[in-house]
Formats: C-alpha cells, sequence, structure tokens
C-alpha cells in the first residue's frame, strides 16, 4: 500500500499530463504483477463492492480518536470526506506495515464473511499500522469512493510505454469485464489477438461539442452529417454465434435489451456495430423519458416491451466478418453498413442512421435548430476520410448539440458541498411560482465562479430561516438561470415535471423572485417539445 499511496499522493499533487504519466510508468515498472492488475483495474473506474457499513466506520473511528459521535459527524461536514476524516482523527500508529494491493482488496473482499465484531477489530488492527497516507487511500477503497486524478487515457499511455506496445491495442485490451483474480498482465495486455476473447468490445471513438462556426470546417461535401440521437451508446457484438450488447460505460447490456436476442442467428459472424440504443416507435425516436423506464429494470415483461420498444440505430461498422475495419475511410465503413443492414432486413431491430442532406452550413444549422422537436440533440459532423480512433479526439468527428433551455428560478434551499467545498454552501435547490406559491423544481451545484460561490454562501449564512439537517432554508430573493438539455412530466416531483442535466447558467442580480418563471411556464416547455 505504500507504493500505491505513493502513487495517488504524487499524481494527486501535480497538473501535469507527463508527470503522471511518469508517475504510473514508475508503479508499473516497480509494483508486483498482482498490484499492477489492481492497480489498473482501480483506476479504470472498476469498483470494489462495499462490505462495511460507513456507520460503523464512524462510529469506530470516533471511538479510537476518542470523540463524541456528534463531534464526528460535524467534523464530517466540514471536512466534507468520510474517508479523510477518518484519516485526520485517528491516532498515529503504534507501528507500521507495508499490506500490499492485492493483498489489501484481498482482505476487504473476505471481510464481507467476518461477524460485525470481527470487522471493526480487523479493520482497527489495519489502521494501527498505516500512515497518514496509506490509511487514507485505504479508508477510499472501504468506502467505494476511490477517485484518482488520472484519466482511462493517461493509463493506457503509461501502460503502453512500460510495455512498449500500441496504445489503441491496450485500450482494447482494458475493455470489457476482466478479474484482476483470473487473469495475468501477459493474458490480459500482451496477447497480440485482439479478437481473442471473443466478447470484447472495441473502444468507443467519442467526439468533441464544436466550439466554432461550422463554416470553418471547410467544404460541407467531405461530411457527413447524422442526427445525434439521445439513448444509449452501444456495441452490439456476434462472435462465434454468441451476441453481447455492450454500453459505452463498459457495461454488458445483453439481458437488459432482449429485442437484439435474434441477432445472433441473422448478423454474419464477426460482427461488431457502433450506434445509439433508444426507444422508437412509427419510424421515429421517442423521448428519453421512455428510456428511463427501461434502465435499471431487473426483469423486462412483455408490458415494458410494448410500452418502450427498443431499437439500435446503427452508424458505424467496426468489424465485418471477423475483420477489423476501423482503420478504413468513414465512407468505406458506411457502404459497408448499408449493404448488411440491406441484408437482414427491417425486422432485426436494427435501424440504419439518418445521413441529413444539406447543400451548405446555414442548413445544418436549420436542421439542428429543430432537432429537440424531433426527439434528438443535435447533428453529428463526420469526416467522410476519418478513421475510427480511440477516446476522445479533436478534428475527424464533431457534435453540435442544440442550445439548451433556460428558465429563472427562485433560491429557496442550500446544503454544503464535498471535498474542497465542503464548508461552502454550493448545492442549490431551486424553484417556480404556483400561482403564489413557490415550488421547487430542480436542484443544481455546477455552473458559479469561485467568487460567486463565496459570495452566495456568505449571504445564504446571513439569510437562513430555518434549518432541516444539513439544508437550509433561505429567504427567497436570489433568482438564477438555469440552462438543462430537456424536461418531462414527473410523478415523483412536487412540480410534476424533471428536468434533465440542470446547472446555473447565470445569476440574474438583475431580476426579483416576482419576474422568475412559473410552473405554467414549464409545462409549456414541454408542450413545445412535444408538438
Amino acid at each position: 500500500m505504500k507504493a500505491f499511496a505513493a502513487l495517488f499522493t504524487e499524481i494527486e499533487q501535480t497538473t501535469k499530463t507527463n508527470a503522471k504519466v511518469d508517475a504510473l510508468v514508475r508503479y508499473f515498472a516497480s509494483a508486483e504483477e498482482q498490484d499492477i492488475l489492481w492497480c489498473v483495474s482501480i483506476l479504470i473506474g472498476k469498483t470494489l463492492k462495499r462490505n462495511i457499513k460507513t456507520t460503523d466506520l464512524k462510529m469506530w473511528a470516533a471511538e479510537l480518536a476518542a470523540l463524541p459521535f456528534w463531534l464526528f459527524e460535524e467534523s464530517y461536514h466540514i471536512v466534507g470526506d468520510l474517508a479523510e476524516t477518518i484519516t485526520l482523527v485517528l491516532p498515529e500508529p503504534d507501528t507500521e506495515k507495508d499490506y500490499g494491493l492485492s493483498e489489501t482488496i484481498n482482505f476487504l473482499q473476505l471481510i464481507a464473511t467476518y461477524t460485525e465484531e470481527q470487522k471493526k477489530e480487523a479493520i482497527i488492527e489495519r489502521w494501527a499500522h498505516m500512515q497518514y497516507a496509506e490509511r487514507f487511500v485505504f479508508n477510499k477503497l472501504i468506502t467505494g469512493n476511490f477517485r484518482m486524478g488520472v484519466s482511462k487515457q493517461l493509463i493506457i499511455k503509461a501502460l503502453a510505454i512500460h510495455f512498449s506496445k500500441e496504445e489503441s491495442l491496450i485500450a482494447h485490451k482494458l475493455m470489457g469485464q476482466w478479474n484482476p483474480w483470473e487473469i495475468s498482465l501477459d493474458e490480459l495486455l500482451l496477447d497480440e489477438s485482439v479478437t481473442a476473447k471473443g466478447y470484447q468490445p472495441y473502444p468507443f471513438f467519442l467526439a468533441y461539442q464544436l466550439e466554432n462556426p461550422p463554416e470553418t470546417l471547410g467544404d460541407i461535401s467531405e461530411w457527413q452529417i447524422e442526427e445525434k440521437l439521445d439513448g444509449i451508446r452501444g456495441q452490439i457484438i456476434v462472435r462465434d454465434k454468441t451476441l453481447f450488447v455492450w454500453s459505452r460505460g463498459e457495461e454488458l447490456m445483453t439481458d437488459k435489451f432482449p429485442e437484439f436476442a435474434a441477432l445472433k442467428d441473422i448478423l454474419p459472424d464477426g460482427t461488431v456495430l457502433d450506434g445509439e440504443v433508444i426507444p422508437w416507435k412509427e419510424g421515429k425516436p421517442l423521448p428519453f423519458a421512455i428510456m428511463q423506464t427501461r434502465i435499471g429494470r431487473k426483469s423486462i415483461t412483455s408490458k415494458t416491451l410494448q410500452a418502450a420498444p427498443l431499437v439500435m440505430v446503427c452508424y458505424d461498422l467496426l468489424e465485418s466478418e471477423g475483420e477489423d475495419i476501423r482503420q478504413k475511410p468513414l465512407s468505406y465503413r458506411r457502404a459497408a453498413l448499408e449493404k448488411l443492414l440491406a441484408e437482414v432486413g427491417t425486422d432485426a431491430n436494427l435501424v440504419l442512421s439518418l445521413k441529413l442532406q444539406c447543400e451548405d452550413w446555414e442548413a445544418v444549422s436549420m436542421v439542428r435548430d429543430k432537432a429537440r422537436n424531433g426527439n434528438y440533440e443535435g447533428v453529428m459532423l463526420k469526416r467522410l476520410d476519418s478513421v475510427y480512433e480511440t477516446g476522445r479526439r479533436r478534428g475527424n468527428w464533431w457534435k453540435w448539440k442544440v442550445d439548451p433551455l433556460t428558465v429563472d428560478g427562485v433560491l429557496i434551499y442550500a446544503q454544503q458541498g464535498h471535498g474542497r467545498r465542503a464548508n461552502l454552501f454550493t448545492d442549490y435547490t431551486f424553484a417556480v411560482w404556483d400561482n403564489d406559491v413557490l415550488v421547487p423544481f430542480a436542484k443544481a451545484y455546477s455552473g458559479l465562479t469561485d467568487k460567486e460561490i463565496l459570495e452566495v454562501d456568505n449571504w445564504i449564512k446571513k439569510h437562513t430561516i430555518d434549518k432541516f439537517g444539513p439544508v437550509r432554508s433561505v429567504e427567497t430573493a436570489l433568482v438564477f438561470e438555469l440552462a438543462f438539455e430537456g424536461i418531462n412530466h414527473s410523478g415523483r416531483h412536487k412540480s410534476g415535471v424533471a428536468l434533465r442535466f440542470p446547472r446555473i447558467l447565470r445569476w440574474r442580480k438583475d431580476k426579483t423572485p416576482a419576474e422568475a418563471n412559473t410552473k405554467q411556464d414549464l409545462l409549456q416547455l414541454i408542450n413545445a417539445q412535444d408538438s
């Protein structure tokens, strides 16, 4: 754990990309194989099951620190991070022991079989032999909230340097589900056959948001224009007559989408499709809210399938008859995709993405402006000669999303944030008018500058009228403009509406609460969106 904790500290103390990569390379060069596997697994976001209740951790730490439990809780609210709070209050270690990373992971998995008293003794024993840095990382692993300031792309880069391999090969090897206990480094990263594991998806090619006018992209004839759909990005794989459906988040979702089960017998062996899984009816997409009725369901009934029918709108072909064709130009892959879907027919729950015919960039802009009415988010701009790259890259693929919807809301509640914002009120609840009553309709915590956060925090502390646990009710005085991607009816919210991705656009110091929007305004946005 000392080496892993040192890596964590080194990466958290620098903002330089090369320094982070160098730190990772040094760790890979000196660590044990099993520790490297677990390090990579944790850093790319694979979570550990939490086997200890956070309440128990708080009680044990408070007891060791000889603190009243209420004082520990108050300290936690100020610090904002449980792992850090525990680390700060624990007494200095008696003696030191260096537990390996993989040994620590094994311990945290085995502890699920312990009695409550055994768990307490085992955790306290570990705490007693760790210095601050190891304790902090250990506590993060226990609570399941471990994050390190390094992207998956940097981990891939460091592994590629360490093993002298191409980054694209390493990226592919890390995709999908693999267990550090059941695989060696050689099996995971050094097998030259990229399709050795039939279930393994390809790394997704991601687009940046277009920041400049589209005219700067040059001749429109060099670009393919598509609708930017609002669903779940995924890959459908058929290899060895077996079907796999992967999400962009590397979740295997085959069982959640029974609509695609027949594809193992319809698609040619060695096929990988890239596209968007969306609700679809009568030849057009349905609102994302319909998709949400399918997400998270453990069982899919026939009623669910009828209410929220899904298709994959396919916009790329990555593997054809077992051949990786990602390095072929988009124009080639598109032609192959069109041919494939024409052969499989229209009953396969696969839909070919629509190529928008636009004579100039002004026409593209007009299509984009109408996106929300068609239940899509904007347009995708893809260079016809582009290869299918790995990760988020600039230049060849761009997303040009429709401008967000906006509404003015009144701040009514506030709560302290976490981490570096733990002692500041940064989590806000906003309301709109329903006749002469303010009704909460959205929460947001991003969008203000650091200076504005301090100003609002100071105001909240001076104008609190009531407290409900960590939440403060404030005077109705501040108005903020909120931006959001979509709006739908909701039976779970008091206002009757739910916003998608709300965030603060600006502080409307020029407006009074009486000038804020109304619930009727929100309902009109829904009607306009659905018309």
